[in-house]
């Protein structure tokens, strides 16, 4: 980012309509997710600042995607207790469980064999080999760390492959449930894991064209959200939009002055290669220059744990 960028404010676009009834959840598509998201990695790598670090991502996505499509089913909550905790208000597969899950266990242990052969920035291969040194109580300890949202400032890097295979197996047990059966949990919370969301967008296809949703960032489930609403507090009121002065407007933050916090939008009805993970990281200058106006970062991304 350069030092002349600065921010300028704007509406929120006017006579698109929220579409009747559209669908609350969509759930995540792990056969598809993380390929998409390697390419969009890779696509936004050349000659940008963060370069090395999106190369980086792109492979380890490309790693998330052999791994969604190598492990075996994920096991779930029985029915009843899904429907439980649905009509309860609560997350249907909660995060939690998988802080001693197997199947993630497994998952993190494959990830760290295949990421040995990707090239990587020294401080990642460091990381990387830190990890693969812990035993399984330490990789527990990884894994309730992410969990809880409290990621230690000295060993963030290593929680970086936790956190990756964490995605992958909470998005096979999103996958895996009635779309008709999660319900509102609470403001920017995953009703299919209990994860904060990542990044909102305005879906730009299909018969959801138009419309608002925040994704998950770990299962990368969806849910529908109106337009102008803090994701964060649920405010309407002091509901604003920043974007880098100069630069394309497809990616905005949604700023709230009610809660002090903001969370990006990103309008795939401009550009349908958005992609809620991997643009929220190619545009941290966005993050820098909200930050510094005032507004606290209401959005998780686990790539983006050191900043």
């Amino acid at each position: 980012m350069s030092d002349e960028q600065s921010l300028a404010g704007f509406g929120e676009p006017v006579g698109i309509a929220e579409r009747d009834k559209p669908p609350f959840v969509l759930l995540p598509k792990p056969s598809t997710l993380f390929a998409l998201r390697a390419m969009r990695f890779a696509k936004l790598a050349p000659d940008h600042q963060l370069q090395p670090f999106l190369t980086f991502l792109a492979a380890l996505s490309g790693v998330q995607d052999r791994l969604a499509r190598e492990l075996p089913p994920a096991v779930l909550p029985t029915p009843r207790d899904q429907h439980m905790r649905a009509a309860s208000g609560m997350p249907v597969v909660p995060r939690e469980d998988l802080a001693d899950d197997a199947l993630a266990l497994g998952a993190l242990e494959r990830l760290l064999a295949l990421m040995s052969a990707v090239d990587m920035p020294e401080a990642a291969r460091a990381a990387l080999e830190e990890a693969r040194m812990l035993d399984e109580g330490g990789r527990r300890a990884m894994f309730a760390a992410v969990l809880s949202d409290v990621v230690p400032a000295e060993t963030v890097a290593q929680h970086i492959f936790a956190a990756a295979a964490l995605q992958v197996v909470a998005a096979m047990r999103s996958a895996q449930l009635d779309a008709e059966l999660p319900q509102k949990v609470a403001d920017g919370i995953c009703p299919c894991c209990g994860a904060p969301s990542v990044s909102s967008a305005v879906v730009g296809a299909g018969n959801v064209e138009g419309v608002r949703y925040v994704q998950c960032s770990l299962c990368a489930a969806q849910w529908n959200q109106v337009r102008v609403r803090c994701v964060s507090c649920g405010s309407t009121k002091g509901i604003s939009y920043q974007a880098i002065e100069g630069v394309a407007d497809s990616i905005k933050a949604e700023t709230c002055d009610e809660c002090g916090t903001y969370m990006k939008i990103l309008y795939q009805t401009k550009d349908m290669e958005l992609e809620p993970v991997a643009d929220d990281v190619a545009s941290l200058g966005l993050d820098l220059l909200v930050s510094e106006a005032g507004w606290r970062r209401a959005g998780v991304n686990p790539f983006l744990l050191g900043y």
